[in-house]
């Protein structure tokens, strides 16, 4: 004696491919705010860094300034005013550096822009779909 579910023999083929739709739908639906949402994270972590390179362009065409400006002061007055714009211009310098690296970092981790995590849950619905239509299962 087999055992049938009363509910699955009352709902209609139309019934069915309706539930399907609106399923589908949602799932579709679900999938692109994802997709949205990491690639708005994505494009705020790019931003960030495109800006700290962009502000370490700018410190590095402050260290060129002071770098002139310490090769002045030393072969004017060759006194020790010129170690004193040596330092800003190491310290620009160095700031440039730190900046560049970590702007560099930032877009970096940016990279590839797709949205992959919205991809592979993509490929998991899907999947799961395909088994369930091979098995003949509902969802």
């Amino acid at each position: 004696m087999t055992h049938t579910d009363a509910r699955s023999e009352q709902v209609s083929t139309g019934e069915l491919v309706s539930r399907l739709s609106e399923q589908v739908t949602t799932l579709v639906r679900d999938e692109l705010t994802l997709a949205r949402i990491e690639m708005m994270e994505k494009g705020k972590k790019a931003g960030k860094g495109a800006g700290l390179l962009g502000v370490s362009g700018v410190m590095a065409m402050y260290g060129l300034g002071a770098l002139l400006v310490t090769a002045g002061a030393a072969l004017a007055l060759i006194m020790p005013v010129w170690a004193a714009a040596l330092t800003v211009t190491v310290v620009l310098f160095a700031a440039a550096g730190v900046a560049a690296l970590v702007g560099k970092n930032q877009v970096k981790q940016v990279v590839p822009p797709a949205p992959a995590e919205a991809v592979a849950s993509g490929r998991e619905d899907v999947d799961a779909f395909m088994t369930a239509a091979r098995s003949g299962r509902n969802l």
